[in-house]
């Protein structure tokens, strides 16, 4: 193979790995950056701090998407020989570019929850949510073997949300309990009220959590599935925080989980 051709892939494989590594040291900066937030003083440092590492996360995935173009670029290149020297170097070049597309997909991850989350609620009909949410991810249940179903009341629970958020949420909750029951089961999206609250409640038969693993959920980062971001729970709490609501969860080993969300109804004092 011509000298160039290997130039190239080392110069494609590294990248990633370098932008990896400045992930990893961003992340530390975002754990030092919340453990200083209880005994920091000077609010204005935290904010450019914070400012800090969102910048560094935007410059690591601007090149990273360079780098997954070419890439795919030169995976095409190497696909019109046959031999088996160049199959094995296409392998290899699918391996580094699933790896950058995931260090992308914790990128966004990041960006999502690091981000300025802007509201624009509206009164809505929280059912219309739960129902759209359950039609779409129907698909994806059926695939994974879980029976899904919608348990709603016949009354309008009408809230001020960002509807296009609250999905956000509730599909994180769904996506984790889906994951969770790996030999299929059954998940159930409830709205009921309660003192001026709508209450929404994602319940699957999954094998619930151990105590020590529900007292870490809604920590940054802290995941238990390979691959997993740990950012879905904590992203999922901000956003029901930024409306107003509260978010809880109660699981029992071997017995499900169910994770509560209750948000101030229009009009519900």
């Amino acid at each position: 193979m011509h000298p160039g051709w290997w130039l190239a892939i080392g110069i494609l494989i590294a990248a990633p790995l370098a932008a990896a590594a400045t992930l990893y040291f961003a992340r530390r900066i975002w754990r030092n950056t919340r453990r200083l937030t209880a005994r920091a003083r000077g609010h204005e440092h935290l904010i450019e701090v914070g400012q800090l590492v969102g910048g560094l996360a935007h410059e690591i995935k601007n090149p990273l998407s360079t780098i997954n173009m070419n890439l795919k670029l030169l995976s095409e290149d190497l696909s019109v020989f046959q031999d088996e020297e160049h199959r094995r170097l296409q392998r290899r070049l699918g391996s580094v570019q699933s790896e950058a597309d995931r260090l992308r997909g914790i990128l966004d991850d990041f960006l999502r929850f690091a981000g300025k989350i802007e509201i624009c609620p509206e009164p809505t009909d929280l059912r219309r949510i739960v129902q759209e949410l359950v039609d779409f991810f129907a698909p994806q249940a059926d695939a994974a073997r879980v029976i899904l179903r919608a348990d709603l009341p016949d009354a309008e629970v009408v809230c001020r949300v960002d509807a296009k958020l609250i999905k956000q949420a509730l599909l994180n909750l769904m996506i984790n309990a889906v994951q969770a029951m790996e030999h299929g089961g059954e998940m159930i999206c409830r709205l009921t009220t309660a003192r001026g609250r709508a209450v929404l409640e994602v319940i699957d038969t999954g094998p619930g959590m151990p105590p020590e693993v529900q007292a870490k959920a809604f920590t940054v980062y802290y995941t238990t599935k390979p691959g997993g971001t740990g950012l879905g729970l904590p992203t999922t709490r901000r956003i029901i925080r930024e409306h107003q609501g509260a978010i809880q969860l109660d699981s029992q080993p071997g017995a499900g989980t169910r994770f509560i969300i209750k948000l101030p109804m229009q009009g519900g004092g």
